[in-house]
């Protein structure tokens, strides 16, 4: 949980674990979800938004002018498994640059191919 996070009231917390959940919600039905007027549901995502947790932008639904509120993603959870072929870590990981034509690539990407 990041600093922002933990000085979050409940509503806060389950408002922002609504939008993780869904991957971004339009703001009406954000509302409905956490049973909350629009005035509170606001306040909510002003809030989380102050803590760069969450970002809205504008889009039309239903026929009506809204925003749609998705998480901004926090760099520590990303999935490091993405880079992983078996036990080999992916050769375009780090500071060198690397031909995708070389050994160390094609036997990772051989890797891949074959995990079960």
């Amino acid at each position: 949980m990041s600093t922002a996070e933990n000085g979050l009231s409940e509503i806060e917390r389950e408002g922002l674990e609504l939008i993780r959940e869904t991957g971004g919600i339009h703001q009406s039905e954000f509302w409905k979800e956490l049973d909350v007027d629009s005035r509170k549901g606001s306040r909510i995502i002003d809030g989380l938004e102050e803590q760069e947790l969450v970002e809205r932008e504008e889009t039309v639904y239903d026929g009506h002018n809204t925003y749609l509120v998705t998480p901004i993603r926090d760099p520590r959870d990303l999935e490091f498994s993405m880079l992983m072929a078996g036990d080999m870590l992916s050769p375009f990981v780090g500071d060198e640059e690397v031909d995708p034509q070389s050994d160390a690539f094609s036997q990772w990407v051989m890797s891949l191919a074959y995990e079960d």
